[in-house]
């Protein structure tokens, strides 16, 4: 036991609470302690009954059985391994960025969702898959192992996972809206800003420093900005405000 609790500790802190909490309200669902029913997002419930819980509760649930318990654990483990990478990577030293891309990626799941009146009721998949698209875009060049021994670049990952997970668990459109909405953060931050030199249309907000303050020093980044990136960077002397560091093949320690 002594084991798992260092292991859990040594998970950066978001992704760790993040994680616990994909773990604990499935468990309370499944145990009986809150009925499914109050934790599933309905956009009627949720716009017209004010059950505001609804968007959060969602995030975390996923109906654990035997139909879908190895769908919930594969994406249990891409959560655990791609929040840590994005965590300890791009995002090291700066948890306000790191929540704020959170924050962002899940108002637009949301927003998509309820504003369409779509018919998904959980949020975990898609919010997972938008944080492992971000990783693949910072580290597109990276090649990467999947299953059975194939390799294949980094940018191709999410797309794979969604054919992976229409194989185990028969529908895409989780996967789909995350991988979206990952593109979105991905191109406003990043892409059109650095390379395209448009405006930055995202800035975290004041108050999310006041809270999560940076702090310097840690683990280095994981993967490298894409080369017109770099080459901004390197006309300001250096001085860019994300370390990217070097990346790692996929399973690697």
């Amino acid at each position: 036991m002594s084991d798992i609790g260092d292991w859990f500790r040594s998970i950066p802190a978001i992704t760790r609470y993040w994680f616990a909490a994909t773990v604990a309200v499935p468990l309370v669902g499944k145990l009986g302690l809150i009925s499914p029913a109050y934790l599933f997002l309905w956009p009627e419930a949720f716009l017209y009954r004010f059950q505001i819980w609804r968007p959060i509760t969602a995030t975390f649930y996923f109906p654990v059985g035997p139909g879908t318990g190895f769908l919930y654990l594969v994406n249990l483990y891409f959560l655990y391994q791609y929040s840590t990478r994005l965590e300890t990577g791009a995002f090291d030293g700066r948890p306000a960025d790191y929540i704020f891309m959170l924050l962002f990626n899940w108002i637009c799941i949301v927003t998509k969702i309820t504003g369409l009146a779509m018919d998904m009721q959980l949020l975990m998949i898609p919010l997972i898959m938008s944080v492992l698209y971000v990783w693949a875009q910072l580290n597109r060049d990276m090649i990467v192992s999947f299953w059975f021994g194939t390799r294949f670049k980094a940018c191709y990952l999410p797309w794979v996972i969604l054919g992976f997970n229409y194989i185990i668990g028969g529908s895409v459109i989780n996967e789909l809206i995350g991988n979206l909405v990952g593109h979105l953060y991905f191109f406003l931050m990043f892409r059109y800003p650095m390379d395209l030199g448009g405006r930055n249309f995202l800035s975290t907000p004041q108050f999310l420093y006041r809270w999560l303050p940076s702090r310097r020093g840690g683990v280095s980044g994981f993967g490298v900005p894409p080369a017109s990136m770099r080459r901004a960077a390197d006309q300001n002397g250096g001085g860019g405000r994300h370390n990217w560091g070097q990346g790692f093949r996929l399973g690697d320690q």
